[in-house]
C-alpha cells in the first residue's frame, strides 16, 4: 500500500493542534490560565528560520541533544502567544484571535516537523526515547491549547457573528473549521469532560507510541534467517548478496536473512521456489504483533480502542466511527459501509475466479513433476500469480527490471510526467545537507523559472525506517508566511550491494509515481494559511496521488524512462504493450485484501464501547469480522492485520477506507483527461488549478466537480480495477 501521507504531529501542534487534539492524547493541565513559565533560554539550530534555501533543515548542524530544548521552549513559546491572544483587552476580531493563531508556534514546529519526520524515516534510540517522553507532554499541550476555555470564548463569539464580519470566503471558512476543531477537541464540554479527554488523550499518546515501536521492533525481530543457499532458489544474485549481508550486519556470517516489510505479503514470496521457505516468511508475517513475546500489540489495541470509543461518546457520538467520519467528505460510517460492500462481493469473486487460474496451474506443474497437487494458500499466490502472468502475458518481473533504474525512472519518467503536464523542471542539488547520504535533493522551478519547492527523495529500506510509502511536508506553503515548500518522498526499496543498480519492480515504479503524486499536491499548495495547507480529508488526500500512477504506463511516459539500464535499449514495444495490457492482472486479490483490511479498520472502530473486546479476544474478532464481511478465501488474507495495522492506530483510524474513497475520484479524473487529450499542459493546467492548489481553503467535495463539471460515478473505478466483469 502506499501511504501517504501525510501530516505530521509537528504541523499540527504548531498550528496549535484543533484538529490533531482529537486524535492525540492530553494532560493533566489547568485550562483556566495559559501563562506559561519564562521560555528556557535557547539559541539552538531551531531558534530562527534556517538560513538555507527555502528554509531547508540544516541536517549536518542538528544533533539529537538539540530536540528537547527546542521542544521546550517552543511549547512555552507557543503558550505565551495564545496567552497574549486571551489577555487582549480588545474584543476579539479575526486578525487578533484567528490569524495571530495561524502566526503561534513556529519555534516549535520547526523543531517537530524535522524530528518527526525523521522518527519515520531514520529512528534511533535517542529519537525512541524523545519520543516516548515527549509524547505525553505534546498531548498536554495541544490540549492547553485546544481545551482552554478563553481561547474558545473568542473564537465562539466571532463564529456566532460570522456573517456580520465582512470576511470572505477563505477567511469565513477558517473561523468556521477552528471553531469545529474546537468544539470536537472538548472545548464545548463540563470542566469534568475536559478532564477525562485530557486524561484518555495522554493515555493515546503512550499506547500509540509504544505501538509503533513495536510494530518496527517486530519487523525486525521477525526476519527469517535461512541457513542454505540451495533454498534461496529464485532469487537474483543480488538479492542473495543482500540476504547475506543482512545476515553478517546481525554476525550471522554464513547464513542469510531475509527482511520483512510492514505488510501480510512479502515481496520474497514472488520469487522464490521453495515452498516451505514461503511458508515460514507467510507465517512470519501474520504473527507479528500477537506472539505473547514483548512487543505483542493485542493488549494496546484493545485499550486504544476502548479509549477512542469512550471519548467519541463524551463528544456525542455513538462510535469512533462516526465520530471520525463527520469530518470526512463521507460524513459517517453508513456511507462508508454501502460503497464498501458494493465493491466487496466483486473483488472477491474476481479473487476467486484469479484462484482458480493458479490452481490449475499448480495441479499441472505438480502433475508435471509427478507430484501430488496442494490446495492455493496465501504463500503461494504472489509466486503463483507471477506465473500466471508471465505465461498469459509472456512476460515477468527479471524481464522488466533492467528497464526500471531507480534514478532513471525518478527523472525520465517521474519528474518527465510533471514537466510534460505541468511545466516544471527539476535539478539535483548536491550542496544541501543530508541526514542520511543515500537520499537526493532537487530544486524544483515552476514554468515560468521561478523557484516552487525542495523535494527529497528518500528511497532506500533500512532497520531504522518504517514500513510503506509515504510523503511529509519540513515547511509548508503559507501566504501568510511566505514559505515555499520543502518535501519529501519516502519509499522502501530494498538496497542493492555496493556497485550494482537499484533496479525497480513494477510496484516500486508505481509506487515512485504515487508518491510524487503527494508531493505535487505539496508544490502546488497556493494557500493563504499555514491552516490549509495539505489539510484536506483523509478521504481525499489519496486522490492526487491516485491520479498521479496513471503516467507509469501512458506510453509516451513509459517510452521516455523504460530504457536498459546497460545498453540504453528502449524497452521493446511488444514488452510495453504486455506491461500495459496486464495493468488489471491480479486486481480482484488487490481489490480484496485492501477491502478486508478497511472493512476490517470500520468493525474496529463502530464497536460501541462496550463490545470491544479484551486482549485475548482481539484475534478472534479480526476473523468473525472478516467473515462476516465475506471475506472466507482463505488464500486472500488482509494487507494488515490488526496488530501491526500502523495506519488505523495512526491518522487513518476509522478512515483506511480513504484509498478506495480517493479512487473513486482518481478513476474519473483519469477518464476525463483520457477523454480530453491525456499529457498535456491544458490538462495539468487544469488539474492544478482546480484540485492540488485550493489546500483545504475550498470543501474538498467541491474540487471534482469544480474540475469536471459533473459529479464523480463509480463505474470508471469498477472499470479501472478490473471488477466490472465479475
Amino acid at each position: 500500500m502506499n501511504r501517504p501521507i501525510a501530516r505530521v504531529l509537528a504541523i499540527a501542534i504548531a498550528t496549535a493542534l484543533a484538529g490533531c487534539a482529537t486524535t492525540a492524547p492530553v494532560a493533566q493541565k489547568q485550562e483556566a490560565s495559559m501563562t506559561a513559565a519564562p521560555a528556557p533560554a535557547y539559541s539552538g539550530p531551531f531558534a530562527a528560520p534556517s538560513p538555507l534555501e527555502l528554509n531547508y533543515p540544516q541536517f549536518d548542524k542538528i544533533a539529537d541533544s538539540d530536540f528537547a530544548p527546542a521542544f521546550d521552549a517552543g511549547m512555552a513559546q507557543q503558550l505565551r502567544e495564545i496567552d497574549a491572544i486571551t489577555r487582549n483587552p480588545e474584543a476579539p476580531t479575526f486578525q487578533n484571535t484567528i490569524v495571530a493563531m495561524e502566526k503561534s508556534g513556529q519555534l516549535l514546529n520547526r523543531a517537530t516537523s524535522v524530528f518527526f519526520n525523521l522518527v519515520g524515516t531514520d529512528k534511533n534510540d535517542a529519537r525512541e526515547k524523545l519520543e516516548t517522553d515527549y509524547a505525553p507532554k505534546f498531548s498536554a499541550h495541544s490540549d492547553a491549547i485546544a481545551l482552554n476555555p478563553a481561547l474558545f470564548a473568542r473564537i465562539k463569539a466571532l463564529y456566532d457573528t460570522r456573517d456580520s464580519l465582512g470576511l470572505d470566503a477563505v477567511d469565513k471558512r477558517l473561523l468556521e473549521k477552528r471553531y469545529q476543531d474546537f468544539v470536537r477537541a472538548g472545548a464545548a464540554l463540563t470542566d469534568a469532560e475536559k478532564a477525562r479527554v485530557r486524561d484518555i488523550n495522554t493515555q493515546l499518546s503512550k499506547l500509540g507510541t509504544q505501538f509503533d515501536q513495536n510494530v518496527l521492533a517486530e519487523v525486525n525481530d521477525s526476519a527469517v534467517v535461512v541457513d542454505d543457499a540451495a533454498q534461496l532458489k529464485g532469487f537474483s544474485n543480488e538479492q542473495v548478496a543482500a540476504a547475506t549481508e543482512a545476515a553478517k550486519a546481525r554476525k550471522l556470517d554464513g547464513k542469510y536473512v531475509i527482511a520483512l516489510l510492514n505488510t501480510t505479503g512479502q515481496p520474497a514470496e514472488t520469487q522464490l521456489e521453495d515452498r516451505a521457505l514461503r511458508q515460514r516468511i507467510h507465517e512470519a508475517s501474520v504473527a507479528r504483533g500477537s506472539r505473547g513475546n514483548k512487543f505483542d500489540n493485542t493488549g494496546i489495541i484493545a485499550q486504544v480502542l476502548k479509549l477512542r470509543a469512550e471519548r467519541a461518546r463524551l463528544l456525542g457520538y455513538d462510535t469512533y466511527a462516526n465520530y471520525v467520519l463527520a469530518d470526512e467528505t463521507a460524513a459517517n460510517q453508513d456511507n462508508v459501509n454501502r460503497m464498501l460492500r458494493q465493491l466487496a462481493p466483486k473483488a472477491v469473486a474476481n479473487a476467486r475466479h484469479e484462484g482458480e487460474a493458479l490452481q490449475s496451474m499448480i495441479d499441472k506443474a505438480q502433475k508435471a513433476r509427478h507430484q501430488p497437487s496442494f490446495r492455493l494458500q496465501p504463500w503461494d499466490w504472489a509466486y503463483y500469480s507471477e506465473k500466471v502472468r508471465q505465461a498469459r502475458y509472456n512476460f515477468d518481473e527479471s524481464q522488466l527490471k533492467p528497464y526500471f533504474e531507480m534514478k532513471n525512472v525518478l527523472e525520465n519518467g517521474v519528474f518527465y510526467a510533471a514537466h510534460q503536464l505541468y511545466g516544471i523542471s527539476f535539478k539535483e542539488r548536491t550542496d544541501l545537507p543530508k541526514y542520511r547520504p543515500d537520499i537526493f535533493t532537487y530544486e524544483v522551478f515552476d514554468k515560468d523559472g521561478s523557484e516552487l519547492a525542495l523535494f527529497i527523495f528518500d528511497p532506500y529500506a533500512r532497520a531504522s525506517k518504517r514500513g510503506g510509502a509515504w510523503m511529509n511536508t519540513y515547511v509548508a506553503q503559507s501566504g501568510l508566511t511566505g514559505e515555499k515548500p520543502v518535501v519529501a518522498n519516502h519509499l522502501n526499496i530494498p538496497k542493492p550491494s555496493d556497485g550494482q543498480p537499484t533496479l525497480l519492480t513494477w510496484d516500486e515504479v508505481t509506487t515512485a509515481f504515487h508518491e510524487f503524486g503527494h508531493a505535487l499536491h505539496g508544490f502546488f499548495q497556493d494557500v493563504r494559511y499555514p491552516y490549509y495547507s495539505m489539510n484536506v480529508p483523509r478521504d481525499f488526500v489519496e486522490y492526487p496521488s491516485q491520479v498521479n500512477e496513471m503516467w507509469a504506463d501512458w506510453p509516451e511516459v513509459l517510452a521516455h524512462y523504460a530504457k536498459h539500464y546497460q545498453t540504453g535499449e528502449a524497452m521493446p514495444k511488444a514488452l510495453l504493450d504486455k506491461v500495459i495490457a496486464a495493468s488489471k492482472f491480479n486486481q480482484g486479490f488487490a481489490t480484496t485484501e485492501y477491502l478486508e483490511a478497511a472493512m476490517l479498520d470500520q468493525r474496529w472502530h463502530q464497536l460501541p464501547l462496550e463490545q470491544i473486546p479484551q486482549a485475548s479476544g482481539v484475534m478472534a474478532f479480526e476473523a468473525q469480522a472478516l467473515n462476516a464481511d465475506g471475506f472466507d478465501y482463505a488464500p486472500v488474507p488482509p494487507r494488515y492485520r490488526t496488530p501491526y495495522f500502523s495506519h488505523i492506530m495512526g491518522g487513518y483510524a476509522a478512515g483506511y477506507y480513504a484509498y478506495i474513497w480517493s479512487e473513486v475520484l482518481a478513476a474519473n479524473t483519469s477518464k476525463y483527461i483520457r477523454e480530453h487529450g491525456g499529457l498535456t499542459r491544458e490538462n495539468g493546467d487544469h488539474l492544478r488549478q482546480f484540485v492540488l492548489a485550493p489546500g483545504g481553503e475550498i470543501e474538498p467535495g467541491k474540487l471534482f466537480p469544480n474540475f469536471a463539471g459533473y459529479e464523480a460515478k463509480i463505474e470508471p473505478l469498477l472499470e479501472q480495477r478490473g471488477l466490472n466483469t465479475k
